[in-house]
Formats: C-alpha cells, sequence, structure tokens
C-alpha cells in the first residue's frame, strides 16, 4: 500500500509539471544559460520545498469535502482563483521580463559553476512562491483521498510527499535535459532560446489575464 501511494506521489506531481510553466520554462533558461550541474542545483532544492509543500497541502485537503467548489474559495473579498491568477500573472510578466533582459547576457562556465549555491537559492524562492499548486493540490489531493488511493496517517502523507518530490525530480530533469538536447541538437543561439521562453512567459501572463476577463465580463 505505501508503495501505491508512493507512485501515485511521483505520479501526480510529475503530471502536473508537463504543461510549460513558470517554474519549468525557468529551469530550461537555466540550463542553456549554466549548465546541468546549476540546473541540479535548482531541481533538488526546489523538489525539497515541494515535499513540505505537499504534505501541507494534503493535510489541508482531507479538512475538505468533494463537493467543495475551489473557485468559490474566498480570502478576505477575493476568490482563491483569481488571488492566485494575479499573483502568476505579476511573477509571470517578472520572469519574462528578466528573461527578456538577459537575452543578450554569454554565461561564464567557471563563474557558473562557483555560483551554484544561487541555483540552489533560486529553486527554494520558486519553491515557496508558487502558488499554482494550491488549487492543483485541493482537487488532486481530495480526490485521491476521498478515492480511497491513499490514507491520511502521516505516515501514508509524508510518503506521497516523498514521492510528490521525485515525481517533480523526474519531472524538471526531463525539461533541463530536453532543453540542453534541442540546444546542441539544433545548434540554436542562447540568445534565441532566451527570446522564446521570454515570449512564452508573456504568453501565459496574457492568457491569464484574458481568463480573467472572460471570467468577470463574459
Amino acid at each position: 500500500m505505501l508503495v501505491l501511494t508512493f507512485l501515485i506521489g511521483v505520479a501526480l506531481n510529475a503530471m502536473g509539471y508537463i504543461p510549460p510553466g513558470n517554474i519549468n520554462l525557468t529551469l530550461a533558461q537555466l540550463t542553456i544559460n549554466r549548465g546541468m550541474r546549476q540546473a541540479w542545483g535548482f531541481i533538488l532544492a526546489f523538489s525539497c520545498v515541494e515535499v513540505f509543500f505537499t504534505f501541507g497541502m494534503m493535510r489541508f485537503a482531507r479538512w475538505i469535502s468533494s463537493d467543495v467548489d475551489i473557485d468559490a474559495i474566498k480570502v478576505g473579498n477575493f476568490q482563491l482563483s483569481f488571488l492566485v491568477d494575479v499573483f502568476m500573472i505579476v511573477l509571470l510578466l517578472t520572469m519574462g521580463t528578466l528573461a527578456w533582459k538577459n537575452r543578450d547576457k554569454v554565461s561564464q562556465p567557471k563563474a557558473a559553476e562557483d555560483s551554484r549555491k544561487g541555483s540552489v537559492l533560486y529553486g527554494v524562492i520558486l519553491g515557496v512562491l508558487n502558488p499554482v499548486q494550491i488549487p492543483y493540490w485541493l482537487f488532486f489531493g481530495n480526490y485521491v483521498i476521498l478515492h480511497e488511493w491513499i490514507t491520511t496517517s502521516y505516515l501514508s502523507l509524508t510518503i506521497f510527499s516523498l514521492g510528490s518530490g521525485v515525481g517533480s525530480i523526474l519531472a524538471l530533469y526531463a525539461y533541463a535535459y530536453f532543453a540542453k538536447f534541442i540546444q546542441e541538437k539544433f545548434t540554436l543561439s542562447s540568445r534565441l532560446i532566451n527570446k522564446c521562453i521570454a515570449i512564452f512567459l508573456y504568453c501565459l501572463a496574457l492568457y491569464l489575464v484574458i481568463k480573467q476577463i472572460v471570467v468577470h465580463f463574459g
């Protein structure tokens, strides 16, 4: 049972990082600019934070009944989904702007190797500033608990959270490897890839803006 719990945690969290988003695109940019050693520092730091975050969200999800509409949850006078989208819009615009401004910078391998701690800190910060995972775990955490795929004991949730961390490691490593492979295979310049990542982040922010406009004025 605990092995199944672990595997469910791996699968659920890996699935959450398959669609392009601020985390995996930032990792792709980091990999291209600074190499896989820096990427591994980011991945491991981010995944460690993810373990604790998942455990906390699963403890919270056990108190939510199946008929709760996540979009109806409010913080003050605002819906949780609205606050998450606003935060993500600001975060995506900020990260997109930084990616665009740094598009012409050429990485220095030695300096990048010496500044591995910076990648670890970056992973921790983005692990904490990742509010899009809140509705994700409220929905899927609630789903696996109500369908009795996992139990809500401390041991079970700990194993599930460790699986979640492994899932994020696997998914993010796949993104980092793919980004490096694409750059080497097609001999693409770092400048071009950084510009593409910045544009993609802007597009994600624009999508969230349009989504809120449709919800409130459509």
